[in-house]
């Protein structure tokens, strides 16, 4: 399950630059209060007609989970454990879909990523992947 996730996480890099279709989050971190609220920031860009987006949470020294889904056609849905205080609006016009955390936990301390349904059309991409082993010579 996690190898499929992987490498669906690096397609959808490399269809992004054939297409051109695309995400865009605020970089850096935010600091907040326990308790408080904050928004987190992705624009998108796609050729497709529906757009479907999604975020994720990532840990320390973990794989990114899967929080939430939103469509432009269609509500999407949270996933178990991002019910009660994330929430996320995809607006098509301003091409966004910000996601709001309330009552924040220091549990909430974590990688957000924004991430864009690939659409391929007409030829595909070939992806290659250069591997480079390091090692230390005394």
């Amino acid at each position: 399950m996690v190898l499929c996730l992987i490498i669906w996480l690096v397609l959808v890099v490399f269809c992004f630059e054939c297409t051109g279709d695309n995400v865009k989050q605020q970089p850096g971190g935010v600091i907040v209060t326990e308790g408080g609220l904050v928004t987190l920031s992705c624009q998108y860009n796609t050729s497709a007609n529906n757009a479907y987006l999604y975020w994720y949470k990532q840990e320390a020294n973990d794989v990114p989970k899967h929080m939430l889904s939103r469509y432009s056609f269609g509500s999407g849905d949270n996933a178990a454990g991002f019910k009660e205080r994330f929430d996320a609006r995809l607006d098509a016009d301003s091409k966004s879909v910000p996601l709001t955390i309330q009552r924040l936990q220091l549990s909430d301390s974590a990688v957000y990523y924004c991430a864009l349904q690939p659409t391929v059309r007409g030829n595909l991409c070939t992806v290659y992947k250069n591997l480079e082993k390091k090692t230390d010579i005394p």
